[in-house]
């Protein structure tokens, strides 16, 4: 597929953030960059994504032959119910200027990294890629219904190959650690690094009860390149571990706790919202492109952000 316009000039939106950050990595530490091809990571002080003329400029001067779009307005919980409006705006005007620009400057392949919020709430589990397509009831999240329908309609009209991976709860080095705003597990690491730090108790919002499925970025990233190259399909996929590997809260609590060392007290606050109790998705079509991928264990993984935002705690997002 990618012959036809020899090496890959590969543009990587959000490319400052967990995933993209993680994908320079395995370009650049492990070999997943090949000869002749070049990378280039935007932040968004290289363009601001919401501005059409902004995002045509970016393209106009890098001229990529490959995308992989992660810009976005992202945050956990807490922030999205504070400001749905925005996630939606912000983010359904990224998608659109993205995507345009990358028709009108004949880019091959986008690849878009979705969230498994755009399934609808009330559901039957597993979730798979069939269930899609099907209205989501949560507003703050339609925007990414919005992206992968768009990517259907390229292909439709155009014949563009453009699809989207859909993640579950991704982690790694490079998060955004903010206690308020972020997502559940880097908060947690956040808080049980202060509550260490100031011989305080450690307190997890929520019971504890709710499930997820969580996925180490450098896992995801490996498995981006993989979906860039090989991946042919305009459907997308979901990368996560297996049902399985589903994990409560007060299970990641936990590792957490012991690979920061935190000897005291743990209080779970009810008073705070759990969530959605499950989002449990199937990886059998991620299987069946490849069976042996061995995906990072959870304990280590967990391990090895914890080390690094401690070792980086003066200058990690929070």
């Amino acid at each position: 597929m990618n012959g036809s316009v020899g090496p890959m000039r590969v543009l990587v939106t959000g490319g400052s953030g967990l995933v993209g950050r993680a994908i320079e990595r395995v370009v650049k530490e492990e070999g997943g960059g090949r000869e002749g091809e070049t990378w280039i990571f935007l932040s968004s002080k290289d363009a601001n994504l919401m501005s059409a003329e902004e995002t045509r400029a970016v393209f106009q001067k890098h001229r990529p032959t490959h995308v992989i779009h992660l810009a976005a307005m992202v945050g956990g919980l807490f922030r999205n119910m504070r400001q749905n409006l925005d996630f939606w705006r912000n983010n359904v005007h990224i998608n659109d200027n993205v995507l345009q620009a990358a028709h009108e400057f004949g880019v091959v392949k986008v690849v878009s990294c979705l969230s498994t919020c755009i399934f609808p709430d009330k559901t039957t589990y597993p979730i798979d890629e069939t269930m899609v397509n099907t209205h989501t009831h949560r507003h703050i999240h339609t925007h990414t219904y919005t992206c992968t329908h768009t990517h259907t309609t390229y292909f439709q009209q155009y014949g563009q190959r453009y699809t989207a991976v859909i993640p579950t709860n991704v982690f790694g080095p490079h998060d955004n650690y903010n206690i308020e705003d972020g997502h559940v597990l880097p908060g947690l690491i956040h808080k049980t690094y202060l509550a260490k730090k100031e011989g305080k108790p450690l307190q997890v919002w929520g019971s504890g009860r709710a499930l997820r499925q969580f996925i180490y970025s450098l896992d995801l990233a490996r498995l981006f390149l993989w979906v860039l190259r090989e991946y042919d399909e305009v459907e997308p996929i979901i990368l996560s571990v297996g049902e399985e590997d589903e994990l409560s809260i007060k299970f990641a609590a936990d590792a957490v706790v012991e690979a920061l060392g935190f000897e005291g007290e743990v209080i779970y606050d009810t008073s705070k919202a759990d969530g959605q109790f499950k989002k449990t998705a199937n990886n059998a079509k991620l299987r069946k492109y490849l069976p042996d991928f061995k995906f990072t264990p959870f304990r280590a993984a967990i391990k090895e952000t914890c080390d690094w935002f401690v070792a980086n705690y003066d200058s990690a997002r929070k």
